[in-house]
């Protein structure tokens, strides 16, 4: 098991981080729109830079002028597993207070040729 944050931040324009962590790093993907609850929702997840494990717990405004500036608040916490990987899905069992069972992260080209990420939660 591994810990998870997602994080609510108004910054130029609202959006969700999910974050892994994954090694000594958090992964994240920026995700435009509400992280879905229910099956048969899919939200884009563009990946971002990792951050250190220690802003899992982070709270608090990122000053105008940063990286990120905006509001950050936690959304969602918890802890995963990692159920399946490769180069291009991860499948997560995810126990968090809002995010609960199995997530999909899919890789994908989009019409430029730009690799993003679909997430979205999945019946088994």
């Amino acid at each position: 098991m591994a810990n998870f944050v997602v994080h609510e931040h108004k910054a130029r324009t609202l959006h969700w981080d999910l974050r892994l962590e994954m090694g000594y790093v958090l992964k994240s993907w920026a995700i435009p729109k509400e992280p879905p609850l229910k099956i048969g929702i899919k939200r884009l997840a563009i990946p971002t830079t990792d951050h250190p494990l220690e802003y899992i717990n982070f709270t608090g405004v990122i000053e105008k002028g940063e990286y990120g500036a905006g509001k950050v608040e936690i959304w969602d916490t918890g802890t995963y597993k990692l159920v399946d990987q490769k180069p291009y899905k991860m499948v997560l069992d995810m126990n968090g207070k809002k995010l609960k069972g199995k997530y999909v992260l899919l890789q994908f080209k989009d019409k430029r040729g730009k690799k993003n990420w679909l997430f979205f939660k999945s019946k088994s």
